[in-house]
């Protein structure tokens, strides 16, 4: 007996081929494009804000198209108290961790909109305005409860960055911290099939809800080979750091070390980009200067980094991804390391809402074809 023929497998994971179309974002080695503007524009020129805007809508706003959409989204921050109650007992469970509370509280505010089953154009849409706004609340509600502190309200003068950062931490962020934020999640807002914007996508290609879509992205970005490269990169430093102390060993020991050991070291290489990420350069430089402000404690993150990345470069040639910078950046601005990935959902949940009303908009179900390589002609008796 034999298996019926299929295609060959091109490459694993599916690496570098096509599994759909997108007028969203565009990947290249020399561009990274939302909605036909460049990375390094949109960071340079453009808020969080106008670029959810671009992103959810499609085009770039007005002034007044903007202010009516910063106004929504300022609105819409507050969360249902059930939600609040489940992030304090999930807070407080023993194997919990930030990604699965927030994952947790987004399924619950699925239960609560009642546009919930609604996948129509409208619906989703008044949906992903809901799931922006309330995201950041989640998070520093979440942050709250874990340090004992009672639980900061949004403030609806500040900006997405600006709050997020005030209720995580109950204080107003310097003029700098919170354009330091913007950026980082202006960076992070798309990337065209990536892991966790393609599983919003097969789960959307079932004509399934926005909540259970948004709840699978959150999971798939859970992992470190993916969102939670950023936490892994500060942790991986923080492991340098310690084994050098002192004198103990160099740097170049630790990297050999790990070399030799086939240590897997996070937030280097890409799938896509092999000549360097766009977006690491624009956070480290970002970073960078905000740690030379606040000292030899800070910037020292950034030096050992820079170490770690001649050496990646030099040895393996591999280049930084964006998760390396924004280890390095949240540490200095005194983010908890655990809720890196959650602050990268704060950003992502444009890119996977657009992608999700792409979806629905032009639906068709994505299931590919396995290539099957187990055994042949077995008999159960």
């Amino acid at each position: 007996m034999s298996a019926t023929a299929t295609p060959e497998l091109k490459s694993s994971g599916l690496q570098g081929q096509i599994a759909g179309k997108t007028a969203i974002c565009a990947v290249n080695q020399t561009e990274l494009i939302y909605r036909g503007y460049e990375i390094a524009d949109l960071a340079a020129n453009a808020t969080f804000e106008e670029v959810a805007f671009l992103l959810l809508i499609g085009h770039k706003p007005s002034a007044a198209e903007l202010a009516a959409f910063k106004r929504e989204i300022a609105g819409e921050r507050n969360l249902p108290a059930i939600v609040t109650e489940v992030i304090r007992k999930t807070a407080t469970l023993p194997n919990a961790v930030p990604m699965d509370i927030l994952r947790s509280a987004v399924s619950v505010l699925g239960h609560l909109d009642p546009q919930c089953q609604d996948v129509s154009p409208e619906a989703d849409l008044a949906k992903a305005k809901r799931l922006l706004a309330k995201i950041p609340t989640i998070i520093g509600h979440m942050q709250n409860v874990i340090d004992g502190r009672d639980l900061v309200e949004p403030d609806a003068s500040l900006s997405h960055a600006a709050n997020l950062l005030y209720m995580m931490t109950g204080k107003k962020p310097s003029a700098e911290a919170a354009h330091v934020m913007d950026v980082s999640l202006v960076l992070y807002a798309e990337h065209d099939f990536n892991a966790s914007t393609f599983t919003t996508r097969v789960i959307a290609g079932t004509m399934s809800d926005m909540h259970g879509a948004v709840c699978g992205g959150i999971a798939a970005l859970k992992g470190p080979l993916h969102g939670g490269a950023n936490e892994a990169a500060m942790d991986m430093l923080k492991d340098i750091a310690t084994d050098t102390a002192g004198g103990k060993m160099t740097v170049e020991q630790w990297m050999q070390r790990a070399f030799d050991e086939k240590r897997k070291l996070m937030g280097f290489g890409h799938r896509v980009y092999k000549n360097g990420d766009h977006r690491a350069g624009i956070l480290n430089k970002l970073g960078r200067a905000m740690a030379e402000k606040q000292g030899k404690d800070s910037t020292k993150w950034f030096d050992l980094g820079d170490q770690v990345q001649a050496i990646m470069l030099r040895d393996k040639n591999i280049h930084p991804n964006v998760d390396f910078p924004c280890g390095m950046t949240y540490f200095v601005m005194g983010i908890p390391v655990p809720q890196y990935t959650p602050i990268f959902v704060a950003s992502r949940i444009t890119g996977w809402c657009a992608h999700i009303m792409e979806q629905h908009a032009n639906n068709k179900l994505i299931r590919p074809i396995a290539e099957y390589v187990g055994p042949l002609g077995l008999s159960w008796k």
